[in-house]
C-alpha cells in the first residue's frame, strides 16, 4: 500500500486515497506492506495485531524492508524447527547441501564440509558473473564495493548492490511473516540477517545478477532507481513471494509444512494486566474492546 492512509473502516480496515477507500480484508491477510507515502492510525495497528497480521514498512513495491512488527503467525513451530536444525551440526549441513542443490542443481556428496560448500558456491557465482558479463557486454573486474561510500563502485557493482538490497527486503518480509527467524542461518552465520542472506542466495543467479548486468549495460542516468524498477518487474514475473515459503520448506526438508493451521490465524493479544497471587501472569487473551 502506497500513498494513502490505513485506518479502521466499520468492522474492518480501509485504505484511504483521496476520496477513494479501498476495503482491506484484514481477516484474510498474513502481512500488510506499507510503502512510501503511507500512514497508519493507532486503531489500525491495534486491529492488525488482534488479527495476527504482520505489518512491514517497505520501500516502493516492497523492494526494501525498513521495519516490521511482530506478527504474521502466533505459532512458533517454524521457529522451533529452524532452531533445532541450525543447532544440530549434521542437520545444519544437510540443509546447506539442499540449498546448494537448489541453486545449482548439483548433488553434493555427504562428506563435503560446510567450508567446502561455501567455496563451491563462490566458484559457481563467479562463473555466473562471467557468463552475464559476456551475455550483456559489461566489463567485469570482480565484486568490489565500499560500504561507507557506495558511489566509489563501478556501475555493475553498484547495480548488484542495489538489486541484492531489493531481494533482501522481499526475503526478509517473507521470512518474518511465516514465523521464521531472520538470524538463524545455515550457510551464513553470526548476523541478524543470516537466514535472509541464505534465502536470497537461492535466487541471485536467476534474478539479481541478470537484472544488474542488464541495467548496467544500458548505463542509465539514475542507475539505482532503474535497478529497483527492473527488480520489481523481475520479482513479479518470477512470482517470488508466492514461491518463497514453499522453497524455504524444501531446503529445510520440511515437506510436511503444508501451511498454517486454522488456530495459527486466530487473532488475539496477550495481556500482562492481571497478575496471579504468586506473582506470575495468567496470560489471558485480551478481550475485544480493551485498551
Amino acid at each position: 500500500m502506497e500513498m494513502g492512509r490505513l485506518d479502521v473502516e466499520a468492522d474492518s480496515l480501509g485504505f484511504h486515497q483521496g476520496d477513494t477507500v479501498v476495503p482491506v480484508p484484514i481477516d484474510q491477510l498474513g502481512v500488510v506492506m506499507l510503502g512510501p507515502g503511507s500512514t497508519v492510525t493507532h486503531a489500525a495497528i491495534k486491529s492488525l495485531s488482534q488479527n495476527n497480521c504482520l505489518i512491514a514498512w517497505t520501500g516502493q513495491d516492497g523492494v526494501r524492508l525498513y521495519a516490521a512488527s511482530i506478527g504474521g503467525t502466533y505459532s512458533a513451530r517454524r521457529l522451533i524447527r529452524q532452531a533445532r536444525l541450525v543447532s544440530d551440526d549434521e542437520k545444519r549441513l544437510e540443509v546447506a547441501w539442499r540449498m546448494y542443490r537448489f541453486r545449482f542443481n548439483e548433488v553434493i556428496p555427504p562428506v563435503v564440509s560446510l567450508e567446502s560448500i561455501r567455496g563451491m558456491e563462490g566458484i559457481r557465482v563467479r562463473r555466473a558473473y562471467a557468463k552475464a558479463s559476456q551475455e550483456y557486454g559489461v566489463e567485469w573486474k570482480g565484486r568490489h564495493y565500499d560500504q561507507k561510500d557506495w558511489s566509489k563502485g563501478d556501475p555493475i557493482n553498484r547495480a548488484l548492490s542495489a538489486a541484492n538490497a531489493c531481494l533482501y527486503g522481499i526475503c526478509h518480509a517473507g521470512i518474518l511473516s511465516a514465523g521464521y527467524s531472520s538470524a538463524l542461518g545455515f550457510v551464513h552465520t553470526g548476523k541478524m540477517l543470516s537466514f535472509v542472506y541464505d534465502v536470497a542466495d537461492l535466487y541471485k543467479t536467476e534474478l539479481t545478477i541478470p537484472v544488474a548486468f542488464k541495467v548496467a549495460a544500458a548505463n542509465p542516468t539514475d542507475l539505482e532507481r532503474q535497478v529497483r524498477i527492473e527488480c520489481r518487474e523481475a520479482f513479479y514475473e518470477f512470482k517470488l513471494l508466492e514461491r518463497l515459503l514453499t522453497d524455504i520448506a524444501e531446503v529445510l526438508g520440511v515437506s510436511d509444512d503444508i501451511g498454517e493451521s486454522p488456530d495459527e490465524f486466530e487473532g488475539r493479544i496477550v495481556t500482562l494486566a492481571i497478575g496471579t497471587e504468586d506473582g506470575s501472569f495468567s496470560w489471558e487473551p485480551e478481550r475485544s474492546g480493551e485498551g
